[in-house]
């Protein structure tokens, strides 16, 4: 197994029992001989300066996964996963209807999770809810963006231009870059309805308005950073905290979501869950 795949698996493992609501030891196991089992490999250095393309933008291009490796992680998700980081940030602002809609059962979470229903993760959902590593490529006049997960991608202009009057809605938005200095800043729109923001049923209207902030702030670190707006679900703009990703220097896996049953499972459990009153009809 190689380094990349095998920090993606703990990771992923990690993440898995969080959303199960595993307890997670509070300390690494110690073998016979006083050594730490399966501790997270050292933390990566800056590793030299931030690469440039020839007109001196900061070069995005990279296999980027997610955290600082080596970081010790709270509730064993890698901190670009976290749901919220409450030092730094607060929760979604969520106007009184929408804080009601999102109440569901654990049950019916799972049901509308884009990876059960084997559906884009949307924007920002290729970077918040996407739990495998991405690849930028940085080409003059656009940012190209690949996720290992299901193949998904994006092509982001970035000459600022405007945005499409009534734009067709699609899974990844409209979306424009510009430079802010070293810092690219992508303003989406016409995001389909049917993604999420989180793993745990942040919905939007057809009136969002994302917009993402990615630096490297040195060779081997990515930064992260996005500001939510909707009017018809949010009484105010949210502002994520800073998100970090680490670069890698192994090509993404194939990787896609088919025969998925989950989708007919969850949906018995949850008509078995409202007829006896545990849950109420998601409307």
């Amino acid at each position: 197994m190689n380094l990349r795949l095998g920090h993606y698996v703990a990771g992923m493992a990690a993440s898995l029992a969080a959303m199960c609501l595993l307890s997670a030891p509070a300390s690494s196991q110690v073998g016979q001989a006083g050594q730490v089992e399966n501790a997270p490999p050292k933390a990566l250095p800056k590793g030299g300066p931030t690469p440039r393309t020839a007109d001196g933008h900061p070069d995005l291009s990279g296999v980027w996964f997610h955290g600082l490796i080596g970081k010790t992680v709270e509730g064993g998700l890698p901190p670009a996963l976290r749901e919220f980081d409450p030092k730094a940030e607060e929760p979604p602002p969520f106007q009184p209807a929408a804080a009601a809609k999102v109440k569901m059962s654990d049950v019916q979470v799972e049901l509308g999770r884009a990876s059960v229903n084997c559906l884009p993760r949307g924007i920002p959902g290729m970077f918040l809810i996407n739990p495998y590593p991405i690849q930028l490529v940085q080409t003059p006049g656009q940012l190209v963006q690949l996720d290992e997960l299901n193949n998904n991608w994006r092509v982001v202009p970035l000459d600022g231009h405007p945005h499409t009057k009534d734009a067709d809605p699609t899974f990844n938005g409209e979306g424009i870059g510009h430079w802010d200095e070293d810092t690219l800043v992508i303003d989406t729109v016409a995001i389909d309805e049917r993604t999420w923001n989180n793993f745990s049923g942040w919905f939007h209207s057809d009136q969002e308005r994302v917009i993402e902030r990615l630096t490297r702030p040195d060779l081997n670190h990515l930064d992260y950073q996005v500001t939510i707006e909707d009017p018809k679900v949010l009484t105010k703009a949210w502002t994520s905290s800073v998100r970090h990703w680490s670069l890698g220097h192994e090509p993404l896996l194939e990787y896609y979501c088919t025969h998925n049953e989950e989708v007919n499972q969850y949906k018995e459990l949850n008509e078995k869950q409202i007829k006896s009153g545990k849950s109420t009809p998601v409307h």
